[in-house]
């Protein structure tokens, strides 16, 4: 196993940007991108529709890094009220935004022959409606502004390959990354940029408690340096996105894992 490597620092690629990340409370992919994003000098405005965990993580990285830093809102991107109430925080607060990460996503297991209606619809609606009432929104802000603004998707290598027990998953993935090429095109024409990741295994406590220990240990095993990937791990990959660094990059999904197919 490769050992983990350290903690890189921010160094300022995001100073003065205003963003809002989606699914942001707690201890995963998203909860390491605002901390990753305030490091890297923006401003945050987080959504979550889990009011405890996000009013606490709020509190603690206001506390860090300013309150004028961070603003938060709880948002269920099922619900399109939410998500207009979550991006007119974002306007309200700091007169507009300029990045946009949909983050929000739902998992489970089940085999197609007893899976039911509503886990497949459940699932669909948290991960690709979800981002895609996001990224309207998004989209639908940035064309009434001067030219720019960024979207980065979460997507999963999962939307590539198979897994079982994974179809709606996978399928919700796989139409987060067609989302994010047909919305790049389109976008384009007032200068903004949609990009996805796609992460493996990003390890965290909830990851833990909905997955066996075999196949967290199986899944481990296929990575390329034989470790799970820390969520600040992908977090970089999104500030890169979100960076000037990736300015003639859209469309695109990024791997973050060696297990594309």
């Amino acid at each position: 196993m490769t050992p983990q490597p350290p903690y890189v620092p921010g160094h300022s690629l995001l100073a003065g940007r205003t963003a809002v990340i989606t699914a942001a409370a707690g201890a995963g992919i998203g909860g390491a991108t605002a901390r990753k994003f305030l490091e890297e000098g923006a401003r945050i405005v987080i959504g979550d529709a889990h009011e405890r965990r996000l009013k606490e993580s709020a509190a603690a990285l206001a506390d860090e890094f300013g309150a004028d830093n961070v603003a938060a809102l709880p948002c269920d991107v099922t619900d399109q009220r939410q998500v207009d109430a979550l991006f007119a925080r974002a306007a309200e607060r700091h007169g507009g935004l300029d990045i946009v990460v949909n983050n929000a996503g739902l998992g489970g297991t089940a085999d197609l022959v007893d899976m039911t209606d509503d886990q497949w619809s459940k699932v669909l609606d948290v991960t690709l409606n979800g981002t895609f009432r996001c990224t309207r929104t998004a989209l639908r802000h940035f064309k009434d502004r001067a030219p720019g603004g960024i979207i980065v998707n979460n997507a999963s290598v999962i939307g590539w390959r198979a897994q079982r027990g994974q179809a709606h998953y996978a399928a919700a993935k796989a139409g987060v990354m067609a989302l994010t090429r047909c919305a790049a095109l389109e976008a384009a024409d007032f200068g903004v940029r949609v990009n996805a990741v796609a992460p493996s295994l990003a390890m965290h406590p909830h990851l833990v408690k909905v997955t066996t220990p075999e196949l967290l240990a199986e899944l481990t095993e296929r990575e390329a340096f034989g470790r799970y990937a820390e969520p600040w791990e992908i977090a970089n990959v999104i500030v890169f996105l979100a960076s000037g660094y990736s300015s003639y990059m859209t469309g695109e999904t990024v791997s973050v894992s060696s297990q594309r197919a």
